[in-house]
C-alpha cells in the first residue's frame, strides 16, 4: 500500500512577486491560467487539501467543482510567516537593507526577517498536516494545493533534507511535486512540472 502526494504551487496572485506570507492575496488570471495548465484536464486524484489562504482555495474549488473531487482546507499548509518582510518585493528588502536576501538563501534557519515565524515551527506544521493526510488517505492519490515554503518543508521532510538546505529547492509559480510514501518510507517522483499525461 502506498499514498502519492501532488504538491502544488499556487500561480501568480494579484501584485505579483513578493515575499507574501500570509496576505491573502487573491489569484491573478494569469495565475489561475498557469494553474489550469498545469493540470489540464486531468484529475487523477481522490482528494484534494489546501492551504485556506485564497491563492491556493480558489483554484482548489474551481477543480474540486469541476471533477467532483472531495475538498479539505488545512491551515497547517498556509505560507511561512514572513514578520516584516510581508508585502515587500525582493528589491524593497535589499533597498532597506543590502545583502539581506542573500545572508537568508544560505542561512534560512538564523537569517529570518524580524517577526517571522521560525523556521523549525513552520515546518513541523507543515509536517503534522502532511503527516494526517498520508495517515488518513492510505492507497490513495491526494493533490495538495499550497506555497513554494509548502513545498520546500514538505521535500526537506519527506526526504531528510537539512531545514538550512532547503531554499535551495526552486519552486515554480503553478509546479507539482508528487512524492509516494510506502511502508514508512518517501520517494521523491518528480520536481517542479506539470502532470504528466497519463
Amino acid at each position: 500500500m502506498s499514498t502519492v502526494l501532488d504538491l502544488m504551487r499556487h500561480g501568480e496572485p494579484v501584485g505579483g512577486r513578493k515575499y507574501r506570507g500570509q496576505i491573502d492575496d487573491p489569484l491573478s488570471e494569469k495565475g489561475f491560467a498557469q494553474m489550469n495548465a498545469a493540470v489540464g484536464d486531468q484529475a487523477p486524484w481522490t482528494h484534494i487539501v489546501s492551504s485556506p489562504l485564497l491563492r491556493c482555495r480558489s483554484f482548489s474549488e474551481a477543480l474540486a467543482e469541476r471533477h467532483s473531487l472531495p475538498l479539505t482546507f488545512d491551515p497547517r499548509l498556509q505560507e511561512v510567516g514572513f514578520g516584516v518582510w510581508e508585502g515587500k518585493t525582493a528589491a524593497e528588502i535589499e533597498l532597506d537593507a543590502p545583502g539581506t536576501l542573500a545572508r537568508f538563501k544560505s542561512d534560512p534557519v538564523h537569517a529570518r526577517p524580524a517577526g517571522a515565524e521560525p523556521l523549525a515551527s513552520f515546518q513541523a506544521r507543515v509536517a503534522a498536516g502532511l503527516d494526517a493526510i498520508v495517515a488518513q488517505h492510505q492507497d490513495q492519490h491526494v493533490l495538495v494545493v499550497g506555497h513554494a515554503g509548502v513545498v520546500r518543508m514538505a521535500l526537506a521532510w519527506a526526504l531528510h533534507i537539512p531545514l538550512q538546505h532547503a531554499y535551495r529547492i526552486e519552486v515554480a509559480s503553478a509546479s507539482l511535486t508528487r512524492l509516494r510514501f510506502s511502508k514508512g518510507n518517501a520517494s521523491l517522483i518528480f520536481h517542479g512540472g506539470s502532470l504528466p499525461v497519463q
